[in-house]
């Protein structure tokens, strides 16, 4: 906890100051630097001490420690801050942003990073593999802008040359989904010349100390930066660890390849480094009449890695195309110096418009695509700006009076939204509040931006004017018109010697008007775009432009700088933004040293003691009653889940009272104003736990509201479900009413009609309805038979129900006799008159001629008669004389076979079978007797033992005949019911 740590690191918060003065401020800022705290707040504003040294703060444990935190729960550190930004953008979906600002040498850049750093780690838990993807993204390009944007100055071994503003959008989730770079005012000057103990871009100084022999070797180039004028001035400047040239080398390939950059377009953005470092070896000779080139060794290079022609490069350097007044277009040749002037112009320019180039891929691989809010929810945002400090050196050209200027406008928009508009807003809600002085900057931003009396509008208008304008000529004209102006003053001295220009801090005008104008020949612009590299082609739309079409005069560079400042501000006005103040301790990068004259100097101008004023006398967090009450009603029971009364003021009142903090708010006219974090924090903690049970509260309502809706629907499923089944069941008994109504008038009384078919319902229904119609029509077929005929028609449906079908032809189309050996002799008549008498027989079931087959496979022809009561075996040739006598109720069963043969087997319970042959007819030949012999016996044992069922099983039945032929049968057993069937 922040309030814990102990007394021997001072005070964690400026506000908690004994007295507010420059004096303990400065002390509490040493006694925590000097005790490894270079961190403290001034509220939600964090002041960063650049260690100069490596701290293990940074790590994963640190970061889940302030993984959802509140600023005061830990000791003050960037991930607080950062954490803030991002739950209040978050929670109250609000665009927020994280302005860290200082001087150059700070640690703005490394504050950036870590706080990049932090939001990639506390986003996307789910690990959502296009989430990653766009994360990668973003921390890799870092490396690669830190490349070719930063480079070693006299006071910052990584000093950012140009500004930096990131825009990184986030889903309803609170995970990125991409993001936006801008970038502001590069210091191309740079590519051509620096100061004394600087180095030029960190990129050309990878190239050629980490690029591989095989690269270095296709750019015709050596490993020796001192072999090039543009970096020979920093080839012997040793550089920290963490700029090792090596390995930052393979940093930025790797990163590049991360974020998507083709092996062409890596290739080609070394090619164009390359091509600037033979330019700047390009040198000229004059003999006094014209300007010739010394040596076309580089310039054959620089075509070769440009792909352009040598002679047009050539040309390019040493004349300029010029189109008059008539149309008529001309070259004019350049004088040795317009010559040199020019070849530095087209170097700065290519290295321009590569980093622009580089910034643009970037942006087109992580700009937000294709997004719905509709769909997605809500895109918010968190901007992060890292921009260049002030900078004051001994010798301060245009490009530090511009990247002074926007500290300048960036340090009053944190005027304006921290001093003047809070204090302002506490006046206009009625709010008790004793006025804090400070000073307002925007006069000094006004004397530099102002239209027409500005300085940035006199040198535009310098830039303008016909003839010949020198520096002098516009810093008299400065003079001329600002003379009167309380922070303008200039010393009309040579400029050789002197420095005339001041505002705040001393300027020399020596090229003010040469950079501000930002000459670039248009014949540059023509040759790059006609190149054959497509990269560089990109970069030069405007070379599409004949001589004679280029009319317009370019902005100047004072003015677009301008205009994108101001842009950027209105861009931070619109957030809620988030400080990170850096203090850089001592000149020397020294760990342990403090320099308290140089630390005051920036507490001063960055106005950190006001903020600690109006923090001390203000309120952490303020918001409108409507949407102080939608976020906390849930607290108290007499605003959940609406309260009664009479405006929302009285109801936030209600909230405040029943927690205690009446101590600690005040109320405005429409905004409650609350002084410490802490109450925010307690009331944030107290909703979060109630969070999940008015989740489950709505969670049961609307599931209950879905299962009386799933209820609902399903008694009307139901309901439609009983009606249809209804009228199906009405639709199939009148569909077999329609089909069915004139049967009985019908010659096969309704056979031939088909049967609807019926619903699952009704399938028994069915069944049970087509039985009776069968037994209908059956009944109304029997009826009309003569009784004499109904003992056949028995037999042969007794025959068609035993055979199934089995058997092709088994005499249902001829009459049946039965007893066919009466038809044939008078012998057997008498015979079977006395043998009724004997054995008291009421019925002849079939009688016939047989060849019987014994158990020694000899046949021999008898007769065979089947009563009710007994089977006899009768031999003909002896007047038809009784052999054997076998009472009916032996019998188990019977077999017969599946083809036109008369073969049939009787079975016995002794297992004692009679296998016979029956005879055919003498005047039908091909009459079957084997039916009718079924027939009869099924007929007579199914009506005179009801009880006795039949069932028909197929076998292989193995005849006796000696050769063992085996040949399908069916049996037909008749048993009585029971546990054996």
């Amino acid at each position: 906890m922040a309030e814990l740590e102990g007394l021997e690191f001072g005070k964690s918060d400026f506000v908690l100051l004994d007295e507010v003065t420059m004096e303990q401020f400065m002390e509490n800022l040493k006694l925590r630097f000097d005790k490894g705290r270079i961190y403290t707040y001034i509220g939600e504003v964090v002041v960063s001490v650049n260690p100069y040294r490596q701290m293990d703060i940074y790590g994963k444990e640190t970061i889940e420690a302030y993984r959802g935190r509140e600023l005061y729960e830990n000791p003050p550190h960037l991930f607080a801050v950062s954490d803030a930004a991002y739950k209040a953008m978050k929670r109250r979906a609000k665009d927020t942003c994280i302005v860290i600002s200082g001087e150059s040498g700070a640690g703005k850049t490394e504050a950036s990073k870590y706080i990049m750093q932090y939001i990639a780690a506390i986003t996307n838990p789910s690990q959502r593999a296009e989430v990653e993807s766009v994360k990668n993204v973003l921390l890799k390009s870092n490396c690669v802008l830190e490349a070719f944007g930063n480079a070693k100055t006299n006071r910052n071994d990584n000093s950012s040359r140009f500004g930096k503003y990131m825009d990184i959008n986030f889903n309803f989730n609170g995970d990125p989904t991409g993001g936006h770079i801008n970038n502001y005012l590069l210091e191309k000057s740079r590519v051509v010349q620096q100061q004394d103990g600087e180095r030029n871009f960190h990129s050309f100084y990878q190239l050629l100390r980490g690029g591989s022999d095989e690269m270095l070797k296709s750019f015709n180039i050596q490993n020796d930066p001192a072999a090039y004028v543009y970096t020979k001035e920093g080839a012997a400047i040793a550089v920290s660890t963490s700029n090792n040239d090596r390995s930052s080398h393979k940093a930025v390939m790797n990163a590049l390849e991360v974020i998507g950059f083709s092996k062409e377009e890596i290739n080609s953005i070394y090619q164009i480094l390359a091509s600037i470092l033979h330019l700047g070896n390009v040198q000229f000779e004059s003999d006094g009449e014209s300007v010739q080139i010394r040596g076309l060794d580089a310039v054959n290079l620089i075509s070769d890695l440009t792909g352009t022609d040598k002679e047009i490069v050539s040309k390019s350097l040493l004349y300029r195309t010029v189109a008059t007044g008539g149309g008529e277009v001309i070259e004019k040749g350049h004088t040795e110096h317009e010559a040199c002037f020019g070849r530095d112009a087209f170097a700065k320019a290519l290295y321009e418009r590569l980093f622009g180039w580089i910034v643009g891929r970037i942006n087109a691989v992580i700009e937000v695509k294709d997004y719905n809010p509709v769909l997605h929810g809500k895109n918010t945002v968190i901007g992060v700006l890292d921009i260049y400090g002030f900078e004051i050196f001994d010798n301060n050209s245009f490009e530090q009076f511009c990247i002074n200027y926007c500290n300048e406008k960036l340090q009053q928009l944190f005027i304006e939204l921290i001093l003047q508009q809070e204090q302002a807003e506490y006046q206009r809600e009625g709010i008790t509040w004793q006025h804090i002085n400070y000073f307002n900057n925007q006069i000094i931003v006004d004397l530099v931006e102002q239209s027409h009396k500005g300085i940035i509008s006199i040198l535009d208008e310098a830039c303008l004017t016909v003839g010949k304008v020198t520096d002098t000529v516009c810093l008299d004209s400065m003079d001329t018109k600002l003379a009167q102006h309380p922070h303008y003053t200039s010393r009309k001295v040579s400029m050789v010697h002197k420095r005339p220009l001041r505002l705040h801090l001393s300027y020399s005008v020596e090229g003010f008007l040469d950079k501000n104008k930002d000459p670039l020949f248009q014949d540059f612009k023509r040759l790059m775009y006609n190149s054959a590299n497509p990269v560089l082609k990109e970069m030069w739309p405007d070379g599409q432009l004949s001589i004679t079409e280029v009319t317009k005069r370019p902005l100047t560079a004072a003015t677009l700088f301008k205009n994108s400042i101001v842009a950027l501000v209105d861009k931070l006005a619109c957030k809620e933004p988030y400080y990170v103040r850096c203090i850089k301790p001592n000149e020397v990068k020294s760990p342990v040293l403090f320099d308290e004259a140089r630390c005051r100097h920036q507490v001063a101008y960055l106005g950190l003691l006001e903020n600690v004023m109006v923090r001390r006398a203000g309120f952490a967090y303020r918001q409108h009653y409507t949407r102080f009450l939608q976020r906390y009603k849930m607290t108290c029971e007499y605003t959940w889940p609406n309260h009664l009364m009479e405006s929302d003021k009285e109801a936030v009142e209600i909230i405040i009272t029943q927690h205690g903090f009446q101590d600690d708010v005040a109320y405005g006219q429409t905004k409650l104003f609350v002084r410490t974090p802490r109450t925010l924090f307690t009331l944030e903690q107290e909703r979060t736990a109630l969070i999940p049970i008015l989740v489950l509260f709505l969670q049961k309502v609307w599931r209950g509201a879905l299962a009386r809706m799933r209820c609902r629907r399903m008694r009307a499923i139901y309901a439609i479900m009983c009606c249809y089944k209804r009228y199906k069941v009405k639709a199939h008994f009148w569909e077999v009413e329609r089909r069915f109504a004139n049967v009985r008038t019908m010659a096969d009384y309704g056979r031939s009609v088909e049967w609807p078919t019926p619903p699952a319902a009704l399938s028994q229904f069915h069944n049970n309805t087509v039985m009776l119609h069968r037994r209908w029509w059956a009944r109304q077929i029997v009826k009309n038979i003569p009784p004499s005929d109904m003992l056949e028609v028995r037999a042969k449906v007794a025959a068609l129900t035993a055979l199934g079908g089995e058997r092709k032809d088994w005499g249902i189309s001829r009459a049946w006799e039965r007893d066919y050996l009466a038809n044939t002799s008078t012998s057997f008549i008498r015979v079977s008159k006395e043998l009724r008498n004997k054995d008291e027989y009421s019925q002849v079931l079939f009688s016939g001629f047989c060849r019987k087959v014994n158990r020694f496979n000899k046949s021999t022809d008898r007769g065979f008669l089947v009563t009710d009561k007994y089977v006899y075996k009768l031999e003909p040739k002896k007047q038809y004389k009784v052999l054997k006598r076998l009472p009916l109720d032996s019998f188990t069963g019977l077999s017969v076979t599946s083809g036109v043969d008369q073969m049939v087997a009787l079975h016995t319970a002794s297992q004692d079978d009679v296998l016979l042959c029956v005879q055919r007819g003498e005047l039908c030949p091909n009459q079957d007797r084997v039916g009718e012999l079924v027939g009869s016996l099924v007929d007579h044992f199914t009506r005179s033992v009801p009880k006795l069922k039949h069932r028909v099983v197929f076998v292989p039945y193995l005849s006796y005949y000696s050769n063992r032929i085996s040949f399908p049968v069916f049996v037909n057993y008749m048993t009585p019911e029971g546990p054996d069937g």
